[in-house]
């Protein structure tokens, strides 16, 4: 049997630990005797500087008797004696205090100044091992190992990596914004952000399946908890058409937190598309209960308020939504759009002033005052706007595009197709530049180059609402030329995208009357009644202040949501298709009679105080001087945005510039 126990010798030295019965002491005959040899172990004390005493390794005797022997009692007064004889050297101590240290002073005097000096030595090797052991010692080698939490990057790099991504997208460098965003998931895949951008990228790639896979695996990352993926996931679901699916995660993003007022309005604005005008408002009033005032919230419902006519009520939900966001863009432009519906030409130029005070770089804000001037006959003060708007947004086709359609309409069709052509290569995949486009070229009697042009937009998308407007265009456009089947055919195909569309059943039933064929064209506007009965509560949010033919609408109505009478509009668009150039002189007259109207208060800026060009000179260094160059540059001769160019088809005359305008 072997018993370790602690030794002055080496670590790995042995003692012998000897037993003595009281029966085979010298004293008292027995039959047991054995040796016990220990072994020692060097450690180190935490919090003494003095090492306890070390034992004795010489032989200790142990005596033990059994209580049935005859000599019981003089076996127990020899076992009392020698207790206290070992009591001064028998320490116990835990494992960690344990210690190899000198001799203790009630030990035997049998050890040797040389073997005090071994003892010291022994305890600076044992020392130096377990220093070797203990990651104390070593402070580099702290989270080494590949699992320690220290390897972890800070929270730091997280927001540094987010913004890259984010930069790389409005560079159009999905891949690797991708790459940066799926290891932010694999470093932190409890934080929502990186799985939020990653979704939207891979959704402006028209990779829906992927994103839907990203969102799921971020929900399932943070346990449910983020209502952020839930948002955006509903909203994906929405765009996709499954409305059961995106009201469920929606519904799941208000449990995740109930004062997540996004989820709340995305939620509204789907039943406004369904028609559940009742839900809507139910869920925006919960948003303002659980989240408190938001612009969003109180624009909403302000539109709705515009929409059953309820001016006073709709006026005061847009100044507590300005209120609760003077820096919203949004609410001042859509409160001047309900001001314009109104004819409040005043009031609403006013707060286009504010539109752009708060949001001096906002394109739409420019673009939307730009067309109101020039609805109102300022047609100088909307160009300067539109060019203004260019100028801080130079990658924007909408406000080249509405440019040119006001470059065609005052000024001449070269100049439009500069702008045109500047906008297509600006965004390729822009329907309405293309479609407004051929809309001119047919104008000016360029048959060919307008169906060229209709059949680029299609082939981009077929299945949009600008497909519908550019097919219904298109059939127009066919049934001044006489071929009647092909333009039914477009008709057809522009209603099956777009079954509400006033314009195309009313284009439709016009070319039937003209064929004598006025059964048909009673058919057909019973037919659009009928269905239109079917969705009498549909709540379509559609702008007003732009005719049919001006493909700028879509991008304002995503910032508008605004509504007007949709028959209204339509006998203007349709008027516009049907008599040509005759709508322009209507509506110069019109633009005329509404300058008339607010009197000498046309150039707008004194009655409010806002001077534009000293505005735009602080807030935005740009000379108003400068742009108008700018853009007579580009009318000229050479065009400010383009180089030379051996494509060139349009030249002013006698002119020795080397860059010349393509288009």
């Amino acid at each position: 049997m072997h018993l370790f126990s602690p030794s002055s010798s080496s670590p790995t030295s042995k003692a012998t630990l000897t037993l003595f019965s009281p029966s085979q002491n010298p004293k008292n005959n027995s039959k047991f005797y054995f040796k016990i040899h220990t072994k020692t172990r060097t450690t180190i004390p935490c919090s003494s500087k003095e090492s306890p005493p070390v034992l004795d390794p010489k032989p200790l005797s142990l005596e033990s008797s059994r209580t049935n022997e005859p000599n019981s009692q003089e076996s127990n007064i020899v076992i009392e004696s020698k207790r206290d004889s070992l009591e001064g050297m028998l320490v116990v101590r835990r494992p960690e205090m344990e210690v190899a240290g000198e001799d203790s002073a009630e030990s035997s005097g049998k050890e040797s100044d040389d073997d005090n000096t071994k003892s010291v030595a022994v305890i600076d090797v044992g020392l130096e091992e377990f220093a070797k052991k203990m990651s104390v010692f070593e402070p580099e080698r702290v989270g080494s190992s590949g699992s320690s939490p220290q390897e972890k990057p800070l929270n730091v790099n997280l927001d540094l990596a987010l913004y890259k991504a984010k930069v790389l997208a409005r560079r159009l460098k999905y891949k690797e914004a991708e790459e940066i965003l799926q290891k932010c998931t694999s470093y932190w895949p409890e934080d929502g952000r990186p799985y939020v951008a990653l979704g939207k990228i891979l959704s402006k790639q028209s990779k829906t399946a992927a994103a839907r896979a990203v969102y799921e695996k971020g929900c399932q990352a943070t346990q449910g908890e983020n209502p952020y993926i839930w948002q955006c996931w509903a909203v994906l679901e929405n765009k996709m058409g499954n409305m059961r699916r995106a009201r469920e995660l929606f519904d799941a993003a208000t449990v995740a937190d109930k004062r997540h007022v996004a989820a709340w309005h995305g939620w509204a604005i789907l039943e406004l598309k369904q028609g559940n005008v009742k839900k809507a408002r139910q869920l925006l009033a919960k948003g303002l209960k659980f989240c408190g005032g938001n612009e969003y919230v109180y624009q909403t419902l302000a539109l709705l308020e515009a929409k059953a006519n309820r001016y006073e009520q709709a006026q005061y939900l847009f100044r507590q939504a300005t209120k609760c966001n003077p820096k919203s863009c949004a609410s001042w432009l859509a409160w001047a759009q309900l001001e314009m519906q109104k004819e409040n030409n005043l009031v609403a130029r006013k707060l286009f002033e504010k539109a752009v005070q708060a949001s001096p770089k906002n394109r739409f804000a420019w673009h939307v005052w730009g067309v109101f001037e020039s609805n109102i006959g300022n047609i100088e003060k909307a160009r300067k706007l539109l060019t203004i708007g260019h100028a801080l947004n130079p990658r924007d086709p909408v406000l080249l595009q509405s440019l040119a359609l006001l470059e065609y309409k005052h000024s001449t069709a070269n100049l439009a197709r500069v702008l045109f052509r500047k906008a297509s290569e600006l965004d390729p995949r822009h329907q309405p530049v293309w479609i407004a486009w051929g809309w001119m070229e047919w104008k000016e009697g360029n048959i060919p180059t307008a169906r060229e042009l209709y059949q680029k937009a299609l082939s981009i998308d077929s299945t949009t609402e600008s497909a519908a407007r550019c097919l219904q265009a298109w059939g127009v456009l066919e049934q001044r030329a006489g071929n009647l089947s092909a333009a039914r055919r477009l008709f057809r195909s522009s209603l099956n995208i777009n079954s509400q569309s006033y314009v195309t059943w009313m284009t439709w039933a016009k070319l039937e009357d003209d064929q004598g064929n006025n059964v048909r064209a009673e058919e057909i506007r019973n037919l659009y009644f009928q269905q239109r009965t079917e969705v009498v509560d549909d709540v379509s949010w559609v702008t007003g202040f732009l005719d049919i033919l001006d493909p700028a609408v879509d991008s304002i109505k995503k910032l508008l949501n605004m509504d007007q009478d949709p028959y209204k509009k339509a006998q203007e668009a349709l008027r516009n298709i049907s008599r040509g150039e005759e709508k322009g002189g209507d509506d110069s007259s019109a633009g005329n009679s509404s300058s008339n109207n607010i009197g000498n208060d046309k150039e707008g800026g004194g009655s409010s105080g806002l001077d534009l060009d000293s505005f735009i000179k602080e807030r935005l260094s740009l000379d108003a001087t400068k742009l108008d160059v700018n853009l007579e540059t580009s009318a000229a001769g050479p065009a400010p945005w383009r180089g030379q160019s051996p494509r060139s088809i349009w030249k002013p005359v006698k002119s020795n510039r080397k860059n010349v305008a393509k288009f």
